[in-house]
């Protein structure tokens, strides 16, 4: 496959300006790409952790944020394969490039450094969207990069951006679908319990329809508290109702509820 015409030309113009550039930049754009991935697991770690604190949902995504990556590097690396496009610093007449041009047999198109840096991107925020600031504009420079030196053309990188962001993206979504029950299970055992996080506690006042148990003296409907062994969420068995409550128009006391009426409404 060759190259467009248009990429062509924008490498040389990218390439030419970058060899003319100090040679710091020149250094740090070469490290750059896997210093990068390396901020990248660091995320990958962060989110983790993070997610120890809220519900299944959250670690599911944390969990799948790697797997998700994986997932675009492979499409990449499939479609490299199939297509065999020559790197430019090998295909362009006079090419000039600050990176060693890889060796033979190594495809050009999609770049597999833009893909999971993207996908990385892509999947931490999916997961943690407070960091799509800093993420997604480090992916974008980390995939330029690979022009910068001379090792892609522009297409190839945006290629590879768009296939990071559209698969890690899909692949983490429904692998934390996969997860989440995966979790809720691990969280009721010990070693589950550790890794992932304890169940989260909803405090006083949150929904009484969600499942679990209600704290201690957390207000209920009609001005009533918990009593120690009182209901869980969505348990509001039949209701111990008297004759002076149904007079007084009070609604129903649950078990284990300590009722703070008096009688007759009082």
């Amino acid at each position: 496959m060759g190259p467009p015409e248009f990429s062509a030309d924008l490498y040389r113009e990218i390439t030419e300006f970058a060899v003319g550039t100090p040679s710091w930049v020149h250094s740090v754009a070469e490290v750059g790409t896997d210093a990068g991935l390396l901020l990248f697991g660091v995320l990958f770690v962060a989110g983790w952790w993070r997610a120890r604190g809220r519900d299944a949902r959250s670690m599911g995504l944390a969990l799948a944020a790697p797997f998700a990556m994986v997932a675009a590097y492979l499409v990449s690396e499939v479609s490299k394969d199939a297509i065999q496009e020559e790197r430019p610093c090998r295909a362009v007449a006079g090419a000039v490039h600050i990176a060693a041009c890889p060796s033979p047999g190594d495809w050009s198109f999609p770049s597999n450094h833009a893909t999971i840096a993207a996908g990385s991107a892509a999947a931490i925020v999916v997961a943690w969207r407070a960091m799509a600031p800093l993420v997604l504009p480090l992916a974008a420079v980390m995939a330029f990069s690979r022009v910068f030196v001379g090792v892609h053309y522009p297409h190839d990188v945006a290629a590879g951006f768009l296939v990071g962001v559209v698969v890690a993206s899909v692949v983490a979504v429904l692998l934390a679908a996969v997860l989440r029950p995966v979790v809720e299970w691990s969280r009721g055992m010990a070693p589950g319990a550790v890794l992932l996080g304890a169940r989260p506690v909803v405090a006083a006042g949150g929904d009484w329809n969600a499942p679990g148990p209600v704290p201690v003296g957390a207000p209920v409907p009609g001005g009533a508290s918990v009593a120690a062994g009182g209901p869980g969420r969505g348990l509001m068995d039949e209701a111990a109702v008297t004759s002076p409550d149904v007079m007084g128009g009070l609604p129903p006391v649950p078990r284990g509820v300590t009722s703070t009426y008096g009688p007759h409404g009082s």
